[in-house]
């Protein structure tokens, strides 16, 4: 696990997002998983810049995206699917057959039509090759995806309970007169560990408990970002707010000023 203090979201951002445009050179047809919030806004916009502004091709890349509520068509204004059109897919030429959902809409709801429809969606992933790169946010409890407190760090694609804490976390974007989803659909914990790569990013002294539980805390379904200890290819990227209660700060500095050093 490497752990990254930047200056700044920009900064993160262009560290992200390169390493992604490096990636896509290199593997046009790249599996990236994607996730929603405003953490991950600063690498959309850069990588529309390198289509747009530097030509880059996206036409072979296959997403897929972590998590979308239960019960939102897809147009709606608060789905996921709109975010991600919003703020990333409408500046890219990334074909519409190649953009990936967890399932939100199943032939009936007993259990055991649901799990068979979320594991076709897991045989999605594995027929793509894996998810090469995988960028995750944070929430204030751990979360990571929509995998709660408690999730089973061996969880697969699902539907999940959403905890009060999220949705308080997430009331901000609703009105007084619109209804909040409670229930999401989300690829699992262990679906993330299966991921080639994983970027997160947190910013803010609000993600700061989180950071420091997933880091350095003990390997815990309470903190599900603590899972992320058992991947071989994590980076945090932070910014000074949200890697401000970690106990090893300044070793994390000196890391990545030696590792700088190897490079030169």
């Amino acid at each position: 696990m490497r752990v990254i203090v930047c200056e700044s979201a920009d900064e993160s951002a262009d560290i992200v997002a390169g390493q992604i445009v490096e990636a896509t050179r290199k593997k046009p047809n790249l599996v990236l998983g994607l996730a929603t919030g405003s953490t991950p806004i600063g690498v959309y916009q850069r990588l529309i810049a390198a289509h747009q502004s530097d030509g880059l091709d996206f036409s072979g890349l296959r997403t897929f995206n972590l998590d979308e509520y239960l019960g939102l068509p897809a147009d709606h204004a608060q789905s996921y699917s709109t975010f991600m059109n919003e703020h990333l897919f409408h500046g890219l030429n990334v074909a519409r057959e190649n953009i990936h959902f967890p399932p939100t809409i199943f032939p009936s709801h007993d259990p055991e039509t649901i799990r068979s429809v979320c594991d076709a969606h897991e045989a999605e992933i594995r027929d793509a090759g894996g998810i090469d790169i995988q960028i995750l946010g944070i929430g204030s409890n751990g979360h990571i995806g929509f995998n709660e407190p408690t999730s089973s760090l061996a969880s697969r694609t699902r539907i999940k309970t959403l905890t009060k804490k999220t949705l308080e976390d997430n009331s901000r974007f609703y009105g007084p007169d619109e209804e909040q989803p409670t229930m999401a659909a989300t690829l699992g914990i262990g679906t993330i560990l299966d991921t080639k790569s994983i970027l997160l990013q947190a910013f803010g002294a609000k993600k700061a408990e989180a950071v420091k539980a997933s880091i350095e805390g003990p390997i815990s379904s309470f903190w599900p970002a603590s899972a992320l200890q058992l991947h071989p290819d994590v980076t945090f990227y932070l910014d000074e707010e949200s890697a401000s209660a970690l106990s090893m700060l300044d070793y994390y500095r000196r890391v990545r000023k030696n590792e700088g050093k190897l490079r030169g």
